[in-house]
């Protein structure tokens, strides 16, 4: 075999990115996606039925932290399709990757407790993105693995300010 007939990794689209290592980050893309829009669902959720003393501050608050989720589950989805896959788009699929839990049945939940949820979701997720980060550097894709990052440095924060809820 001459240099030019040897097999050579397949890359994907000119990024670099050999194509078993692409699959590999993009099913752990579906996994971020499917958590970030279960979390943004449930966030937006205890939004609508919060009630009590705090209501409008509360109310306030979920609706900054859904508008905020909201756009980590565009940047997700966008990554996706930047490296050439097909993001999620069902509420059956979201569901069947998520990493985190539905909050169904969730009338007369009291605020803490809604809030002590959303603690809980937030910490899950930072968990799982510092493995998944690991995991996108040991495939050689290290601009997922920066993106994954950043995404838990926002979780972390939202995290905190949950926290500081509970205090």
């Amino acid at each position: 075999m001459n240099a030019h007939t040897a097999v050579k990794p397949s890359i994907v689209s000119g990024l670099g990115l050999k194509e078993s290592s692409k699959t590999a980050v993009l099913a752990l893309l579906d996994l971020v996606l499917a958590d970030e829009y279960l979390l943004y669902t449930k966030t937006r959720n205890f939004h609508w039925n919060v009630t009590g003393f705090h209501f409008a501050a509360m109310h306030k608050f979920f609706e900054g932290q859904y508008e905020q989720l909201d756009g980590f589950v565009d940047e997700v989805a966008e990554r996706s399709r930047a490296l050439g896959g097909r993001s999620l788009g069902s509420m059956r699929e979201f569901l069947s990757k998520a990493r985190l839990t539905e909050a169904a049945g969730d009338a007369g939940k009291k605020e803490s407790a809604m809030i002590a949820e959303l603690l809980s979701d937030h910490e899950a997720l930072v968990r799982s993105l510092r493995k998944d980060v690991d995991e996108c550097g040991r495939l050689g894709d290290q601009g997922t693995a920066d993106f994954l990052t950043g995404l838990m440095e926002s979780h972390e924060k939202m995290a905190w300010m949950l926290r500081s809820h509970l205090s």
